[in-house]
């Protein structure tokens, strides 16, 4: 029989998980921090900076459900084309949370990875990510890997440029996965977009191939533990074949 998390009287009322089919890796779009302002009158940065407690719950919840991959789509590459006031408050609310977690993530014994094209980042933002990366970077619990100025038609396009550089007269597709950003991480088993768009945006294109997805019309700054255990609840109705039958 499986073992199964069982309900605790201080929770809100959560899904039964299977924990021995739980999802090694999972990756979240985190959409809606500016209609989740906007509706409550806010500016769009109040938003954003919520979704940093969105952040926070998703990172402890995914440790102890025994995750042992978390990528959040924290900063895409068209993402630049916002005000430059709110590109420079959202890498100024990465720094923060880099620096305000770090004990935390320690003490979770959290790694923190990072992925996307990372030098075209505010020096400060570099700066800040990798002393967090480097911290962290012999920690054994989940990985959590945040996903800055991120593409995933770019990531396809520096890793085949990066096999030519080293040689490669051709490239299939395992030569391609070991070019990709983190070559060493599984690819998701599950997707999760909040605010109920019905889209990719450009998000791990080449590793989602056959991942499920799952969406919520939750704003992000709304998600807690429950949405999360929602989310891993459907996926363990799924059956994966994987293009077979």
């Amino acid at each position: 029989m499986p073992t199964l998390f069982s309900r605790r009287t201080s929770e809100p009322d959560l899904p039964i998980i299977d924990k021995s089919r739980i999802p090694a890796h999972i990756a979240i779009i985190m959409d809606g921090n500016g209609r989740w302002a906007k509706g409550r009158h806010l500016p769009r940065l109040l938003g954003h900076r919520a979704g940093i407690t969105s952040v926070r719950e998703a990172v402890k919840t995914a440790g102890e459900l025994g995750i042992k991959v978390l990528t959040l789509y924290a900063f895409s590459a068209e993402n630049w084309t916002r005000p430059t006031t709110e590109v420079q408050a959202l890498m100024r609310l990465l720094q923060e949370y880099v620096v305000r977690e770090l004990p935390e993530l320690q003490k979770k014994r959290v790694r923190l990875r990072a992925i996307g094209r990372l030098e075209a980042l505010p020096a400060g933002a570099q700066k800040k990510l990798t002393q967090a990366i480097e911290a962290t970077s012999q920690n054994k619990g989940l990985t959590l890997t945040l996903a800055l100025n991120y593409g995933g038609r770019q990531e396809i396009v520096d890793a085949c440029n990066r096999a030519l550089t080293d040689g490669h007269t051709s490239i299939d597709e395992k030569t391609l996965s070991n070019y990709l950003y983190a070559p060493d991480c599984p690819e998701p088993d599950l997707l999760i977009r909040t605010s109920g768009e019905m889209r990719l945006s450009n998000f791990l294109l080449w590793e989602c191939a056959y991942t499920e997805l799952y969406v919520t019309k939750t704003y992000w700054p709304d998600f807690r533990k429950r949405h999360l255990y929602e989310a891993v609840a459907e996926y363990q109705k799924r059956e994966r074949r994987f293009g077979g039958l």
